[in-house]
């Protein structure tokens, strides 16, 4: 039996872990080397090894396990999107029975329970153009309000889900779904639609939240984003209404993987156990083959071992003072405090880059590049160059990083070396840049060069890059640049705004003014907005590309969160940079600034 012992109820409160994995599930999508979990991530960090092993059960039981008649049915055979994903007989959801129409009770779905909870979540398939009435009909059967959507509509290629929803009404059959809200996120989507049955007198509010933050292949490689997504979901389901739908496209795997977590964090939260592996065995005597591969069996084990280490840190905004006021009560005894402990966790569950995971980085070619050798891009985030030259490589020490609501809307790199001052600009101009926030000095002796022109123009092989006008606020120098790529002029020109931040010396750990540094990221969002609607990119740097420039995108993506949710989670924000690049936000001093800016923020109204 799988079964996670642990203390639950504040960070690092494991006590100890026995697991199981299952070694021969879905041999077609099987890889032979799983992703190291978590648990190893654990034992580098003195925990003991026995408490840390996983032990191969037999076998889940695959494929079929029960009947499924009506699903093989020639009527119904079109209504399922694979031909062994399908839905067993004693556990369908059955449709209320259309007058004249034959099997029109079929859905490809089945009732799942939850933690103590029977049937509290519907597992189907993601619609298929020949379902989407019958998947609205369920749900306005079932009384949900809450559907959960873990697939994108397209995966290299090929459809794994019809688009199910309208972009503002659409009329399936007796059915009328109105588009009210879109709340894009950097990893998912919140669609609120209000839903109509001719005849009912009733209008009902459905939630759909659909999550976009797993990859096409494998899963996440980290649990961070899921994590957060599963306990949005959580605080927005209504505790009276209906089962949640959850899909993805063939409703097993990824449907799986959300059920289990989603069932052992409640579980673990009442019982401080959990047990995975017979979680998952009674999920597939539900519906076949739910949690399909064993890199989605470890990805569990992943993900519930970091809720548990880390624990829920949101905290509402309206408790922001009094929180923050005792987080940092000292205990005479241990001399520590709860931010201290807080901070401490975090450097436990960041993961640290390993020589494979910066191959590109470490190219002979490229260490030249590297201002630190110890602070490195990992090959998954790197922003490869793509104008072209004649000269330099695509590689540039920079990571690609997710804002808020935007994928990938920072990029942080190092103040540029003289020699990769050219590189630096064709980062800007081939990721749509249109902010510059440096947060270091010039520097000739520590090689860090002015890049940009006072006056005129700066010509890098075939960039252009012109001096448009200057203006200096308090702490803050504005500058506004022109860029253009002289082999390509018919792509226009770019307006870049720099922010070259004056109020962090370099022998301070953290700014002077938290008013200042507040001021610096509103400026950058106006800016952002102003120009580019908010989809252009923001590059940040300092001189490595490290504590500095973590901080801004910490507290940026704080910002945001007290803006359009009314909390935050400071914990949760530097964990997810630290995912992309280890060295975010590097120092206590600083992990504390990112809370007292919030409560600025709150004070500035």
């Amino acid at each position: 039996m799988s079964v996670l012992k642990l203390n639950y109820g504040g960070p690092g409160r494991l006590a100890v872990i026995n697991g199981t994995m299952n070694s021969a599930v879905y041999q077609n999508i099987l890889k032979e080397n799983v992703r190291p979990s978590v648990c190893d991530l654990k034992l580098s960090n003195g925990m003991k090894s026995d408490s840390l092993s996983f032990t191969a059960p037999n076998s889940f039981f695959e494929g079929q396990s029960a009947p499924w008649d009506s699903a093989k049915k020639d009527e119904n055979r079109m209504k399922n999107r694979y031909g062994n994903i399908i839905a067993y007989d004693h556990s369908r959801v059955r449709l209320q029975s259309l007058e004249g129409e034959q099997s029109s009770d079929y859905i490809n779905a089945n009732y799942v329970d939850g933690y103590h909870r029977p049937n509290h979540y519907i597992a189907t398939q993601g619609p298929m153009q020949e379902t989407v009435i019958d998947f609205w009909r369920m749900v306005w059967q079932e009384n949900t309000a809450t559907i959960v959507m873990v697939t994108n509509l397209v995966e290299v290629g090929r459809v794994k889900c019809c688009k199910y929803w309208p972009d503002d009404t659409e009329i399936y059959r007796d059915m009328k779904v109105t588009l009210i809200e879109t709340q894009l996120l950097s990893e998912y989507v919140i669609r609120t639609f209000a839903v109509e049955k001719r005849g009912a007198h009733e209008i009902r509010e459905i939630q759909q939240f659909h999550f976009t933050g797993w990859p096409d292949h494998g899963v996440p490689y980290h649990a961070t984003g899921l994590l957060g997504f599963i306990r949005r979901v959580k605080a927005k389901s209504a505790a009276n209404a209906g089962p949640i739908v959850v899909h993805c496209s063939a409703g097993a795997g990824r449907t799986g993987c959300f059920i289990v977590i989603d069932i052992m964090l409640d579980m673990a939260e009442r019982e401080g156990v959990v047990d995975i592996y017979n979680c998952v065995r009674e999920l597939r005597s539900r519906r076949v083959n739910m949690v399909q591969t064993e890199e989605q069996y470890v990805f569990i084990h992943d993900a519930i071992l970091e809720a548990c280490l880390c624990g829920d840190t949101t905290i509402p905004a309206n408790q922001l003072r009094s929180v923050y006021y005792d987080m940092n009560r000292l205990d005479p005894q241990t001399n520590t405090s709860p931010i201290k402990e807080e901070f401490r966790t975090l450097n436990m569950v960041t993961p640290t880059l390993r020589v494979e995971d910066c191959s590109i980085a470490l190219l002979p070619r490229n260490h030249e590049k590297n201002r630190c050798m110890d602070v490195l891009p990992p090959d998954r985030c790197l922003p490869f160059l793509i104008t072209i030259d004649g000269e330099s490589s695509n590689y540039i020490n920079a990571a690609l990083m997710d804002s808020y609501k935007q994928p990938s809307a920072f990029i942080v790199t190092q103040h540029p070396l003289p020699n990769t001052v050219k590189d630096f600009w064709r980062l800007v101009l081939d990721y749509h840049c249109t902010s510059i926030v440096m947060l270091n000095d010039v520097d000739p002796a520590q090689l860090c060069p002015q890049y940009w022109p006072e006056n005129g123009v700066h010509r890098h092989g075939p960039l252009q890059v012109e001096f448009v006008s200057a203006d200096l606020e308090e702490d803050i120098i504005s500058r506004i640049f022109r860029i253009y790529n002289a082999a390509r002029p018919q792509d226009g020109y770019r307006m870049v705004q720099q922010f070259q931040f004056l109020g962090w010396p370099m022998y301070r750990d953290t700014p002077m003014s938290k008013r200042s540094f507040l001021k610096l990221i509103h400026q950058v969002d106006k800016w952002q907005e102003e120009y580019d609607g908010g989809e252009g990119r923001t590059v940040v740097h300092c001189l490595n590309g490290g504590g500095r420039s973590g901080t801004f995108c910490a507290i940026s993506i704080v910002s945001e969160m007290l803006r359009h949710q009314r909390s935050v989670d400071v914990f949760h924000a530097v964990k997810t940079l630290r995912n992309n690049k280890p060295n975010m936000v590097d120092l206590l001093d600083q992990y504390k600034f990112c809370y007292e800016v919030a409560l600025e923020y709150l004070n500035s109204g």
